[in-house]
């Protein structure tokens, strides 16, 4: 089990992957290659449709900073430059995006035994200003997510969660969108030796008193293979396997049908993960 609390965003990933992590209803691919000198190269499309989506990713490792350089199909370059601990339990990120000269951000994570925190803000006269915290232990934690604009001098975003680990069991409760959305999951590790396990999520919006129950499991065929299903109140039921062919290496098929309009067709993703 890990040390320590983790991040704000950590809070509730257990159930989230396991709800939503690997779904797909588009066709991408994703290739790395590595340079003799050790640039990885990664180039992704992703098929929506009548639209392709590409881009071409460059990450460059020297010693503790790691450099990531990525241009996609409308030109846009995306750079990102990220120092692992120049302290200890620090972590300083630096990201911008050519051509948009506002984009520029500075970002510090710091991880501590009983304490995570993350803060950014943007390189503007009148940025946003984001703050992430959370305190306790690796079997409780209490955090918030807040962000606001110095511009229009608001909140943007206000969220508060608590999450509780014991064990294989995982359980969260979030207040997100300013106090509007609660959202309660939980996860359970049945089998750790079949991977194995059961997950549930559901939120509730008070502005329009609406409710959305999730629920999923995944189990390992074998180590190399990997099932998962899902299916919400909406009458939404979705199903995956994915295989790893290769080291680091995964074929994924996945598909939805809306069981409440069966005479629709069912949608299909295919996902293609490809490393050396």
């Amino acid at each position: 089990m890990a040390k320590g609390p983790g991040q704000y965003s950590d809070i509730g990933k257990k159930a989230r992957d396991l709800l939503f992590k690997d779904y797909n209803s588009d066709q991408k691919f994703t290739i790395t290659t590595y340079s003799p000198t050790g640039v990885a190269i990664t180039s992704s499309g992703t098929r929506k449709g009548d639209l392709f989506v590409a881009d071409v990713n460059t990450q460059l490792k020297n010693k503790n900073i790691t450099t990531d350089v990525k241009v996609d199909t409308n030109s846009n370059v995306f750079t990102t430059v990220t120092v692992n601990e120049p302290a200890p339990g620090l972590k300083a990120i630096f990201n911008f995006k050519v051509p948009d000269q506002r984009s520029g951000k500075v970002e510090l994570q710091y991880l501590h035994d009983y304490a995570g925190i993350r803060t950014s803000v943007g390189l503007t006269a009148n940025p946003v200003v984001n703050f992430s915290g959370v305190v306790g232990s690796n079997t409780l934690g209490l955090g918030a997510d807040v962000s606001f604009d110095t511009k229009v001098g608001e909140l943007k975003t206000l969220n508060a969660g608590l999450n509780f680990t014991k064990d294989d069991l995982v359980a969260s409760l979030t207040v997100n969108d300013k106090g509007d959305a609660l959202i309660a999951s939980y996860f359970h590790l049945v089998s750790p030796l079949t991977n194995t396990a059961v997950g549930a999520e559901v939120t509730h919006r008070f502005s329009t008193n609406e409710n959305t129950l999730t629920l999923g499991t995944q189990h390992a065929l074998d180590p190399l293979t990997t099932v998962k299903a899902r299916v919400n109140n909406f009458g939404k039921a979705n199903a995956l396997i994915q295989h790893e062919w290769r080291p680091k290496s995964f074929f994924t098929i996945s598909g939805e049908v809306d069981t409440k309009a069966i005479e629709k067709s069912a949608k299909v993703g295919l996902s293609l993960a490809l490393k050396p």
